[in-house]
C-alpha cells in the first residue's frame, strides 16, 4: 500500500527534524540528564514538527537504549510504541474530545502506572480546542502529576490556550522553516524516492510550502505523481493548476509597459472565462509584493516571498520594474481591493485601478508622484528626455538700448537715428567756389541755461562718538534706533515707546527709567541689559553700566562727562542749527532739480 511522503519521511529521531535545533538540542539533553518536565506545550504553525517531536520525545523518555538523547527505535518500547501496541502513550484530538468528560476520563487512567513502559505520555493535539470546563479538569493533575506522567501538549493558536494551563508547561516555539530548509529536505527526498526534481522546481515548491515542512513534501507528492520526465519550474506549475499565475505575471507586464489597451483586453478575457476581479488584483498583489521584497531584500528576501511564480519571470519583471513604481502599484492595487467590498460596481472600478496602474500621472497620492519622478531621473539618466531642436541662428533683433547720457553730450544726440552715409564728393561745377569744409558745431554744454551748479558741499562728518549728551532725551533716540533688530521686538517695543522707558546717564551708569514694575521685568533681562550696555558704549564712547528703575528721568540739564581727551562737543542748539541748515541746502537742491 502507497504511504504518502510526509508520512513516510516523518522524522523518527530529533536528528531528522529539519530547522527546529534550538528545540531539539535542549530536548536531547534533558533526556541524557533525566530532568524532564512533566508537560510540554508545543507552540508554532502547521508543518513545523510539533507532533513528530513530541512523538519522538515519547519514544526517547521511555527507549531502553537510547543514543545521545535519541531514541534507538529499535527497542521493544520504540516499536510498540511506534505501532501503536503500547497503550501507555496516546496521542488525543482535542478537536473530537473537548468535552469535561473525556477529561475526566483521562485523569482518573492517568493515576495508574505503565505496565509495559517506564512513563505515561498523552500527546494531546490541538489543545487549544477544548472548552473552558474541560481546562479546568486539566488544571489539577497537570498541577501535582504523578510521577510516572507526562503531558505534551500541541497547539497552532497559543492565543486561545488559558494562561493557567502555560504556566504548568514548559513551552516551545517552533518557527516557519526557511525555502533553504525546505528545499535541501525535499532534494533529499526526491533523490531517495528517485524523483528527477530540478533545484529550480526544489526552491519553486518551497516557497509554496510557506514554512512548513508537511506542505511542501505533500505538493511534491502531488507533482511528481505518474511523472518520468524532470520536475522543474514549469511541469510544477502545470501539475499544480498554478498555470494561471503565468496570466497574472503577463498581466503585470503590460502594466510596466504602460500598454492600457493590451491590460484591459486581458482583464475581459479574464472576466469572461469566469475570473473574480477581486482574485485577479489580489494576485497581481502578491506579485508586486514578491517583486517589492526581491528589490529591497535581495538575500535574505527568499524567505518572504509568497511564490508561485518562476524565477525567470520575476527576474524579467524586476527588470522592467522599479521599486518606486513597485510602491505606486502595491498601494494602488491594497486600496482598490480594500474598496471592493462596497463598489457599486466591482468590473468599473478594478478596470479603473488598471488604468491608473498603467499610468502613474493618474494617481495624485505621494505615491504615484514618487514613480513619476522616478521615471523622469531614469529617463534623463538613459538620455531619452526629448529636447526640442533649435532652429538655426538667426540675427536677432534686439532693441537698442538707451545710452547713458554723459555730461558732456546732450541727450537729443544719443536718440536721433545714425545718419546715412554720405555720398562721394563730387567736384563743383566750374567757376563756383567750393564751400568751406562744415565743421560741426560744437556741442552746447549741458543745462546751458542753469548757472554752474555749486561744489557738492559735503555734510560735515559727524564724530565717532558723541562724547557729552544730556543726562536723559538727547542721546536716547540715538540709541534707540541703534537698538533695532538687536533685540528682540517684544522688547524693543517697550524701549522704543518713551512713555513706558526713558534713559540716562550719570558717570559711568546707564539708568532705565521704567513706567511700572511690569516694564521693569520686561526689559531686565540679562541679554537685553547688555545688549544696551554694548550699543550705548559704542556711541558714547564710554565704559557704562546698564540698570532698571521705576520712575521718571530726570530733566536734561547737566552734559556727560566727555571720554578723556575728547573735544566738547557743540551745544544743543548749535546742533539743531546746522541740521536746519542741511535741511535747507538739500531743499535748495531739490528745487534747482526740479526746474531744470
Amino acid at each position: 500500500m502507497y504511504q504518502a511522503l510526509y508520512r513516510k519521511w516523518r522524522p523518527r529521531a530529533f536528528d531528522d527534524v529539519v530547522g527546529q535545533s534550538h528545540i531539539t538540542d535542549t530536548l536531547k539533553r534533558q533526556v541524557q540528564e533525566d530532568r524532564l518536565s512533566h508537560a510540554y506545550l508545543f507552540t508554532g504553525t502547521r508543518g513545523t514538527g510539533k507532533t513528530s517531536c513530541a512523538k519522538i520525545l515519547a519514544r526517547a523518555v521511555n527507549c531502553q537504549h537510547p543514543v545521545d538523547g535519541n531514541p534507538c527505535n529499535e527497542c521493544p518500547a520504540c516499536k510498540g510504541i511506534e505501532d501503536g501496541s503500547v497503550m501507555e502513550v496516546l496521542e488525543l484530538d482535542a478537536a473530537s474530545n473537548n468535552g469535561v468528560d473525556q477529561v475526566r476520563a483521562l485523569r482518573d487512567e492517568a493515576i495508574y502506572s505503565p505496565a509495559a513502559v517506564r512513563k505515561r505520555v498523552y500527546i494531546v493535539d490541538e489543545v487549544h480546542m477544548l472548552s473552558t470546563p474541560a481546562f479546568n479538569a486539566l488544571l489539577k493533575i497537570l498541577e501535582e502529576p504523578p510521577e510516572h506522567l507526562m503531558f505534551i501538549l500541541a497547539t497552532t493558536e497559543l492565543h486561545k490556550v488559558p494562561a493557567t494551563i502555560k504556566s504548568r508547561c514548559q513551552q516551545f516555539a517552533f518557527k516557519r522553516l526557511s525555502p533553504a530548509d525546505i528545499a535541501g529536505r525535499l532534494q533529499y527526498v526526491a533523490g531517495e524516492e528517485g524523483i528527477p526534481l530540478t533545484p529550480e522546481g526544489a526552491a519553486l515548491l518551497s516557497r509554496l510550502a510557506d514554512g512548513g515542512m508537511r506542505d511542501g513534501l505533500s505538493l511534491l507528492d502531488q507533482c511528481a505523481a505518474g511523472r518520468e520526465g524532470r520536475l522543474g519550474e514549469g511541469e510544477i506549475l502545470t501539475a499544480l493548476g498554478l498555470a494561471g499565475n503565468l496570466e497574472t505575471a503577463a498581466l503585470l507586464g503590460e502594466i510596466a509597459r504602460r500598454d492600457t489597451g493590451a491590460a484591459l483586453e486581458r482583464m475581459d478575457r479574464l472576466y469572461a472565462a469566469g475570473k473574480d476581479v477581486g482574485s485577479l488584483l489580489g494576485e497581481l498583489s502578491s506579485l508586486v509584493r514578491d517583486l517589492l521584497i526581491r528589490k529591497t531584500a535581495p538575500r535574505g528576501g527568499a524567505g518572504l516571498m509568497a511564490g508561485g511564480y518562476d524565477e525567470q519571470t520575476l527576474r524579467s519583471l524586476s527588470e522592467a520594474l522599479n521599486t518606486p513604481r513597485l510602491a505606486q502599484l502595491l498601494g494602488q492595487l491594497q486600496r482598490t481591493g480594500a474598496d471592493l467590498g462596497r463598489s457599486a460596481n466591482r468590473r468599473v472600478d478594478a478596470e479603473l485601478c488598471l488604468i491608473r496602474l498603467c499610468d502613474e500621472s493618474l494617481d495624485d497620492s505621494a505615491a504615484g508622484l514618487n514613480a513619476r519622478m522616478a521615471r523622469l531621473e531614469e529617463l534623463a539618466t538613459l538620455g531619452n528626455i526629448a529636447v526640442p531642436p533649435k532652429s538655426p541662428a538667426q540675427p536677432v533683433q534686439k532693441k537698442e538700448a538707451a545710452p547713458v547720457v554723459s555730461p558732456e553730450e546732450p541727450p537729443e544726440n544719443h536718440l536721433q537715428e545714425p545718419a546715412p552715409e554720405a555720398p562721394p564728393e563730387e567736384a563743383p561745377p566750374w567757376g563756383m567756389e567750393s564751400p568751406p569744409p562744415v565743421e560741426a558745431p560744437p556741442a552746447p554744454p549741458v543745462r546751458a541755461a542753469a548757472p554752474p551748479a555749486p561744489p557738492r558741499r559735503e555734510p560735515p562728518a559727524a564724530p565717532p562718538v558723541q562724547r557729552t549728551a544730556p543726562v536723559s532725551g538727547g542721546f536716547w533716540p540715538g540709541l534707540i534706533e541703534a537698538l533695532r533688530g538687536r533685540i528682540p521686538m517684544g522688547e524693543y517695543s517697550f524701549l522704543s515707546n518713551p512713555s513706558m522707558v526713558g534713559g540716562s546717564v550719570e558717570g559711568s551708569v546707564l539708568t532705565l527709567w521704567a513706567q511700572s514694575d511690569f516694564v521693569k521685568n520686561m526689559i531686565s533681562r540679562p541679554g537685553i541689559l547688555a545688549t544696551v550696555e554694548k550699543v550705548a558704549q559704542g556711541q558714547l564712547g564710554l565704559s557704562l553700566r546698564a540698570v532698571v528703575t521705576v520712575g521718571a528721568p530726570p530733566s536734561p540739564q547737566e552734559p556727560i562727562p566727555s571720554a578723556p581727551g575728547a573735544e566738547p562737543s557743540p551745544a544743543e542748539g548749535e546742533e539743531h542749527d546746522k541740521l536746519d541748515d542741511l535741511l535747507a541746502f538739500g531743499q535748495q537742491f531739490g528745487d534747482i532739480i526740479t526746474e531744470e
